[in-house]
């Protein structure tokens, strides 16, 4: 998930961010639903970058020839390649191991949920990285940004909505004051969230090389968030 240490650290472990097993299928199910909906083609690269444990990959790997998903956090890593482990097209990496695939090799990249955990910094070395791994024609898919006018409260609603759809409300009642109670709560208000406006992003992809647009609708549950797609300037830049 984040590049940044702590978060990093919160995510090595296990959290109270999904309030029971059927939370974390029914999240990473929509999440993976919606990236395999991206994919062009059976002979695509893809890159999931900040995917988290993606216990639904199969559904994207199903539609592509090789699926990258890449986490910072190693533990996240050892129950990919666990899970997945007689699945060749699914193959585990960290962000360091990046620099080694090709250059204009990949087809789809998604960082879904992970802006939100990057300094500016970061997101910089990142839109780089992307684009140097991006084949001419591939696309960026930079998808659940929080925008500053977004509480946590609005949060919680679009969690309740999708816990009422999923059939556990009462465990995302439970499990939202569990969270407001944990060290989640303690670490953002250390850390922060990274926000960003829709036209802060659209320029950001301008500087590095790319041309975006805003998605119709954000990936995942919360449409309160916002997703983008960009592409490679082909203008030289």
């Amino acid at each position: 998930m984040s590049e940044t240490s702590g978060w990093v650290d919160f995510w090595n472990r296990d959290t109270s961010i999904y309030v029971n097993p059927r939370h974390k299928m029914l999240h990473y199910r929509q999440v993976a639903k919606d990236i395999a909906a991206l994919v062009p083609g059976p002979d695509a690269v893809v890159l999931d970058h900040g995917s988290g444990e993606a216990t639904a990959a199969d559904l994207v790997a199903a539609k592509c020839a090789r699926l990258y998903l890449c986490d910072a956090a190693p533990n996240t890593r050892a129950k990919i390649a666990a899970q997945f482990a007689n699945d060749p097209r699914i193959i585990p990496v960290a962000p360091e191991d990046l620099s080694a695939l090709a250059d204009d090799s990949i087809d789809l990249i998604v960082a879904n949920s992970v802006l939100q955990y990057l300094d500016d910094a970061t997101f910089d070395d990142s839109l780089l990285t992307w684009k140097d791994k991006l084949k001419p024609e591939g696309r960026l898919i930079l998808a659940d940004v929080i925008p500053p006018d977004v509480s946590p409260v609005t949060d919680a609603m679009a969690l309740l909505t999708f816990a009422r759809e999923g059939g556990f409300l009462i465990a995302a009642g439970v499990g939202l004051v569990r969270t407001a109670l944990s060290d989640y709560r303690k670490l953002r208000g250390e850390l922060g969230l990274s926000t960003h406006t829709e036209a802060e992003i659209l320029a950001r992809l301008r500087e590095h090389g790319f041309t975006g647009r805003r998605m119709a609708r954000n990936i995942g549950h919360n449409p309160a968030r916002m997703s983008f797609e960009a592409r490679k300037d082909d203008s030289g830049q």
